[in-house]
């Protein structure tokens, strides 16, 4: 053997078997399935989840709690966070919050966290305030401005049927 000759028929990427192409390739008739039953035909798979027929884990874990329709969905964003992305003498509100991309998802209030620190004059509005952020707004001389939620459809419904009984 020579050095020239080391990596003949050596390939770099092994090309696939291609199978049910007859008996004498070694891969046709059952084309590796087996005989009969479910795994040998066509469209058979588990679902992704499946145990070997084990009792899922999630069925071993008892059911809790629920999953409150009407609970409002509140989008927490850091002093920090705004101490990055503005600039001194902007304001911070719901549209400027989700272009600069802090608010990604549906909310339906904004609140303001007192994590990191602030060194920028901002007018911020939201639904609430951290009483640690709205000190540390304050000291950095900006405003915050409480804004008042938008009333949904069942919460209208509510009110009325308290004012009407």
């Amino acid at each position: 053997m020579s050095l020239h000759e080391i990596n003949q028929g050596v390939q770099k990427n092994k090309r696939r078997q291609r199978i049910g192409r007859g008996t004498g390739s070694g891969w046709g008739k059952t084309s590796q399935r087996g005989h009969k039953g479910a795994r040998s035909r066509a469209g058979w798979s588990n679902r992704a989840t499946f145990q070997g027929g084990q009792t899922p884990i999630v069925r071993h874990v008892p059911k809790r709690g629920f999953n409150n329709k009407w609970a409002d969905t509140v989008s927490c964003v850091n002093i920090k966070d705004l101490n990055e992305l503005f600039d001194n003498g902007d304001t911070v509100n719901a549209e400027t919050l989700q272009s600069k991309g802090l608010c990604k998802r549906r909310f339906d209030e904004i609140k303001i966290l007192g994590d990191g620190d602030l060194s920028k004059k901002l007018t911020v509005e939201a639904h609430r305030f951290s009483a640690s952020a709205k000190e540390k707004i304050e000291k950095a001389g900006g405003t915050c401005t409480t804004v008042v939620r938008r009333v949904t459809v069942a919460e209208k419904k509510e009110q009325a049927k308290q004012a009407n009984s």
